[in-house]
């Protein structure tokens, strides 16, 4: 048992180590990228700030990357101490001086879909809002509900908040809309009912509208015009809305179950919530198959030689069960596979194949 809190002690260390130095140079290159992307009129302060709300989403997608390099590390360490020699000396197999570091690396999965997951969803979302001010001076905003969908634009002009019944896959196209369009004071200034609205370039395209001018003092009914075709300037865009439509990473995976509910319940596919659910509950799975495939080729002892091969190896390994998790994600979301065998095959497989690479370098 001391072995085994030894082992997990150094495993957790470099687990750390690693993950901080990565945190540290992604830090770094989200700082370099944001300063471009903003003029003079954003201040480094909130550039600083910007860049720390996109952090943890760019260190939540290389945590697999992390847990291969720290095994790769760990057992690197602990062969050329010539600690794997005197372990397997006393009895002890290769197999079993794994068992810490993977009970290490399922804990720390699941830490990282409990406690990290929600963290990046609720700082992509204040990125994303964030990015948005600095840039065209105000934020938008999009929720889907069994009463429908709402959006929410604004911009130089004033504030828009935006009802439909039904929409298509994507929100671009909106059916029995009405929108109530605010004066830059902040006050309501009109509002306006359409059979559909359709969102084209830098604008909303709405058919069959009818708008009420809000005015004191007044009478709406008076003053309301029909018109077959009616333009609303927007600020709003096909990619900031897919991006926030299609998004499942933005919703925490404690909010997913009732998101998912409430997205059929106003018509819309959930799939992609599905399948981003379920990759994320066997997310620890796949991190105890990372750390597998970096034991596989790094516990050899270093006397044998192509060290730097066997890294290589490892590495090339992971990036390749990564994609093909990304592939089968990929087809999952677009109805080819079911979202259980999408989310759950690859790890599962990547463990089985990570366990056959243990056993044939221990035993030959």
């Amino acid at each position: 048992m001391t072995l085994h809190f030894y082992f997990a002690r150094r495993y957790l260390w470099m687990f750390l180590t690693v993950f901080g130095i990565f945190a540290l140079f992604q830090g770094l290159l989200d700082l370099i990228e944001e300063m471009r992307r903003f003029d003079d009129s954003v201040s480094f302060g909130q550039v600083v700030q910007v860049t720390l709300m996109k952090l943890p989403s760019g260190i939540y997608e290389i945590v697999p990357l992390v847990m291969i390099l720290s095994t790769v590390a760990l057992f690197l360490g602990l062969a050329r101490s010539s600690e794997l020699v005197v372990t397997r000396a006393s009895g002890r197999s290769g197999v079993t001086a794994l068992m810490a570091p993977v009970v290490v690396a399922l804990l720390i999965g699941g830490l990282v879909v409990g406690l990290l997951n929600p963290i990046v969803s609720a700082t992509s979302k204040r990125y994303t809002e964030l990015r948005e001010t600095y840039e065209s001076g105000s934020a938008s905003a999009l929720s889907i509900g069994p009463e429908g969908l709402w959006l929410r634009q604004g911009g130089d002009e004033g504030q828009a908040v935006i009802h439909a019944a039904r929409a298509n896959a994507e929100a671009t196209l909106l059916f029995d809309v009405s929108i109530v369009v605010y004066a830059p004071g902040g006050g309501p200034a009109t509002r306006i009912q359409a059979d559909r609205a359709h969102l084209s370039d830098g604008y909303w395209v709405l058919n069959d509208a009818k708008a009420w001018p809000l005015t004191a003092g007044l009478n709406p009914e008076s003053g309301a015009k029909l018109h077959d075709e009616l333009r609303l300037p927007s600020t709003l865009t096909q990619d900031s809305i897919r991006d926030r439509f299609g998004k499942p990473s933005a919703v925490a995976i404690w909010d997913l179950p009732a998101f998912i509910q409430g997205l059929e319940s106003s018509g819309f596919s959930a799939r992609r919530y599905i399948v981003w659910m379920h990759m994320e509950l066997s997310r620890p799975l796949f991190l105890v198959a990372m750390t597998l495939i970096g034991a596989a080729f790094t516990m050899r002892p270093t006397r044998l030689g192509r060290t730097g091969i066997a890294i290589l190896s490892a590495v090339l390994l992971g990036f390749g069960l990564y994609y093909v998790r990304s592939f089968a994600q990929i087809m999952g979301e677009n109805g080819q596979l079911a979202p259980l065998v999408a989310a759950w095959v690859p790890p599962v497989a990547s463990v089985l194949l990570a366990m056959g690479l243990v056993l044939h370098m221990e035993d030959g």
